[in-house]
């Protein structure tokens, strides 16, 4: 007998639990050849709150872990992804990928999350300096992270540009509220599993799936969020962005490049959400000798 095919129920990620969406709403996208690919929630304004106020509630924890332990758990998240490598390749070829794709883009947000493990405890020497002034002080320009992100993931891959725009932002210390792909949830999902397991405090990243356009003006006008950053070429999303954005002076980064490309990793993506500290220290000329205090 041919038996009935059950569909998995993907549910949302918010301070390291799955939850259903508060709404009880779903959707089930289809692939190319109109097959379901799942019972997806639909995420509502108030799922939205509540995943702000996880990151919020994880961000103090998260930033003032040392640099080196932000590190070591990037790299276990990748560790964590390689072990599951069959399982994402499998659902990108189910959401429309070819084989040969789907295995470069597992393999590469592989690479990416290592890339960024290492930058970790770096950037901010590359990036700091100590400034030229013409007064007895040293000054000085740091790093800090900005907060709460709320990202907008690509709708054109399902599983790269997620993982290359989340990995420089908590790797910069800051925790995110991510609106996943709305046509190729499925990977979204999957990643946050692999998070769940990688010793990433739950409440870093959040993952909602759902109607973009639905959530967006929640997600860009809620005053706990600090940044917004959007993966797309919608110039209209862009304006209602920025426009969003001046309510409580959010920074915004809009990102339209193909992820896969070499070019799609870098050390300034997490310049992007880092504010600039600057410190006075006062020199005392002591007997000629100059000391500070």
């Amino acid at each position: 007998m041919e038996r009935l095919e059950v569909l998995k129920t993907y549910k949302i990620y918010i301070g390291g639990k799955f939850p259903r969406t508060e709404s009880a709403r779903y959707y089930s996208p289809e692939n190319s050849k109109g097959q379901a690919l799942g019972n997806i929630c639909l995420s509502s304004r108030k799922d939205v709150r509540n995943a702000v106020v996880a990151a919020r509630s994880a961000f103090g924890g998260w930033s003032e872990r040392t640099a080196f332990n932000r590190s070591q758990i990037l790299y276990r998240m990748a560790e964590m992804l390689e072990g599951r490598s069959a399982q994402f390749v499998e659902e990108l070829i189910f959401q429309g990928a070819t084989k040969a794709k789907a295995e470069k883009e597992v393999h590469l947000a592989i690479d990416r999350l290592i890339y960024y493990a290492g930058w970790c405890d770096k950037y901010t020497q590359v990036l700091s300096s100590v400034n030229p002034v013409s007064s007895s002080h040293f000054n000085f320009s740091a790093h800090e992270p900005t907060g709460v992100v709320g990202v907008f993931a690509g709708q054109s891959t399902a599983l790269i540009d997620l993982v290359s725009i989340v990995a420089p932002i908590i790797a910069g210390g800051n925790t995110c509220v991510v609106i996943a792909n709305e046509n190729m949830p499925l990977s979204s999902i999957t990643f946050a599993e692999v998070l769940n397991t990688s010793d990433l405090p739950g409440g870093v990243v959040n993952i909602l799936t759902g109607k973009q356009a639905e959530m967006l003006p929640s997600l860009t006008t809620h005053m706990d969020v600090n940044a917004v950053a959007y993966c797309g070429n919608d110039s209209e999303v862009v304006k209602t962005i920025q426009l969003n954005a001046v309510e409580n002076l959010k920074r915004v980064r809009h990102y339209d490049k193909n992820w896969m490309d070499a070019d799609a990793q870098d050390l300034y993506f997490i310049s992007d959400f880092q504010e600039l500290k600057t410190t006075w220290h006062p020199i005392e000329n002591i007997g000629g000798a100059t000391s500070s205090y």
